[in-house]
């Protein structure tokens, strides 16, 4: 998804750097509102971009630290798989990764 790739690179470039990543729980405040910030703008960029009027948007994104480990995100819900869909972006750097998840629900 092109919109969520360019907002997550845009936001977190030269950001986010290695004293947040060092004293990550000092610094949990602040990336959880990074992340909210994040998704509010991939929603709203979203919502212009696309025009998708009839669609119900939601946005996860989630952070975590390069620890050279292995991370699985899912999600679980109902959905008619005829008009529902989702995409996916990523971003990530020597400290940290990022996903982001935008869903699009159709509602009549």
């Amino acid at each position: 998804m092109v919109i969520a790739d360019a907002i997550l690179k845009s936001e977190l470039s030269g950001k986010v750097d290695e004293k947040w990543v060092g004293e990550w729980s000092e610094y949990s405040e602040d990336f959880e509102s990074l992340s909210i910030d994040i998704a509010d703008k991939i929603k709203e960029e979203c919502k212009q971009k696309l025009e998708v009027e009839r669609y119900k948007l939601m946005v996860q994104v989630t952070f975590g630290q390069m620890k050279n480990q292995g991370v699985r995100i899912t999600s679980r819900c109902l959905w008619d798989t005829t008009t529902d869909n989702y995409a996916t972006a990523s971003y990530k750097n020597e400290h940290i990764w990022a996903s982001a998840v935008v869903f699009g629900l159709y509602t009549e």
